[in-house]
């Protein structure tokens, strides 16, 4: 690992040591940052994020444009560092970099239209005053990021965060602390002037907690539903605002005159990369009768032909976090007790810390592998009689974050969509909603709530402020004591008269 992405340790402090994936080797030291280093970055944050806000939106929208540039030219250097942490191919890792650059730009460059003081209509008895509204930065947004995507995902809420005008405290998964590191120390070369409005604080789940309690003025997490529900316990005690995105159990229907081949091509690669390790990847598929058999041979096909390992001719790489090994033998291990068809590998493909990947067929509903996220390389592909039915199987899931949905035109895949209990929905593609930046994400449930990217994600990390300057006199002042009761009432039989209308 390079110096790069390597943070420091005042001497003699706590330390903790990242390791690939793959091989175990160490990679790199960061400090456990403790609750005075957390509220350092936080003191520090709310000083630059005065300056910040006071900005024009031009300077803002340069500044962050500045540092998507210099992401762009040490991509090599953060995909290497994305890839060592994670263990996915360097392939993959650049695509990632590639999708946060997209999002950083649409952030930067639509900030100002989105947020900016906008004139409302007044109203009959209000028609005196000029009444607008206007998207005010918070202060100091936390982040708590996940390791599947290091970068892009807090990019969700560190980019947007920034580009409405807040300072931003990311704490990175104790997985993957350099990526984080690394994409703060780009920050402040290409922002020298504004040192301290991105901070970066690295450590275990302590450090999260300290995060929550050092009085941000907003919490974006994303990570398990079961950790979620911990940190939101922590903001209720001071009523910090929360934004949590939890995963998914992503569901795909594919009709009777879906695109076979395109549908099969679609679910392995959302099923299988990244070694299954996304929240919106693909883990249950509804296939219609007619074409469950050849859907399945075709995905079988494809999937069987894959690679996995730590070497850059493999598809995908290790399972990340060693804990999640387990869950995915637990699942297919399951599935398969409970009558569930093998068609490609099973419990004998588990050999930690690599996953080979796995098609079931026939898997009960309420089994575990339909029911909880498995996050690794796991994909059932379920017969059932007709879309209903597939609609139906695909909203009994406690979770609701995104679904695709396989047929042979986009406005009757749009009207399945509309049916769907899912924050977002691709149609003919799987994921496709991930790479639109104007597009919001997020879901409900056990998924969470709350949504990053798009124009509500800028407006996530603002408060509203609603002002009314009066023009001139009112017609009937009605908000006065010395209203006669003529007017008064002369002004509740016009209303009456004009709401009793149609």
């Amino acid at each position: 690992m390079t110096d790069t992405t390597t943070s420091a340790a005042a001497p003699g402090a706590a330390v903790f040591t990242t390791r690939s994936p793959a091989t175990g080797e160490p990679l790199a030291e960061h400090p456990v940052d403790g609750p005075e280093a957390v509220a350092r970055a936080v003191e520090r944050g709310r000083a630059a994020q005065a300056g910040w806000a006071a900005l024009p939106a031009s300077r803002r929208r340069g500044h962050l444009l500045a540092w998507k540039k210099a992401l762009a030219t040490e991509l090599d250097a953060v995909a290497r560092s994305i890839a060592e942490e994670t263990g996915k191919p360097a392939g993959d890792a650049a695509l990632e970099v590639v999708l946060t650059l997209e999002h950083l730009a649409w952030a930067a460059r639509h900030a100002d239209r989105v947020l900016r003081r906008r004139r409302v209509g007044s109203g009959l008895f209000t028609v005196h005053q000029r009444a607008s509204l206007v998207h005010r930065p918070l202060g100091v947004v936390g982040v708590i990021g996940p390791w599947n995507y290091p970068l892009y995902t807090p990019m969700g809420s560190v980019g947007y965060a920034l580009a409405a005008g807040n300072a931003v405290v990311f704490k990175p998964s104790e997985l993957t602390p350099g990526t984080g590191v690394l994409m703060a120390r780009l920050f402040d070369s290409a922002v020298p002037e504004h040192a301290g409005l991105l901070g970066v604080v690295t450590g275990p789940a302590s450090t999260g907690d300290a995060l929550a309690r050092s009085g941000v003025d907003k919490l974006a997490f994303t990570g398990s539903p079961g950790t979620a529900r911990k940190v939101m316990a922590v903001c209720a005690e001071t009523l910090t605002p929360f934004l949590a995105e939890c995963g998914g159990k992503d569901a795909v229907i594919v009709t009777a005159d879906a695109d076979l081949d395109a549908a099969a091509d679609a679910i392995v690669w959302g099923a299988l990369s990244n070694a299954g390790q996304t929240c919106a990847g693909v883990e249950r598929v509804y296939a219609v009768r007619e074409v469950h058999a050849a859907l399945c041979e075709r995905v079988v096909e494809r999937a069987g032909a894959l690679r996995t390992g730590a070497g850059q001719e493999a598809a995908y790489g290790p399972m990340t976090l060693p804990g999640q090994v387990g869950i995915v033998e637990r699942h297919v291990s399951g599935a398969v007790a409970e009558g569930a068809r093998a068609l490609l590998g099973g419990p004998e493909s588990v050999r930690a810390p690599f996953v080979s990947p796995v098609v079931l067929a026939g898997v009960p509903e309420g089994a575990a592998a339909m029911t909880e996220e498995t996050f690794g390389p796991v994909v059932a592909i379920n017969e059932v009689a007709d879309v209903d039915e597939a609609v139906e199987r695909a909203n009994a899931s406690r979770y609701s974050l995104g679904a695709a949905v396989f047929c042979g035109g986009g406005r009757a895949g749009a009207a399945i969509a509309a049916r769907l209990r899912a924050g977002a929905v691709s149609v003919n593609s799987v994921l496709g909603f991930a790479a639109v930046p104007a597009l919001p994400f997020g879901g409900a449930q056990e998924s969470g709530f709350g949504r990053i990217h798009g124009e509500e994600g800028l407006r996530a990390f603002t408060a509203v402020q609603s002002t009314t300057v009066q023009r001139f006199a009112p017609p009937i002042a009605l908000t006065s004591f010395a209203v006669p009761a003529a007017m008064r009432d002369r002004a509740v039989r016009l209303a009456r008269s004009l709401h009793r209308r149609r």
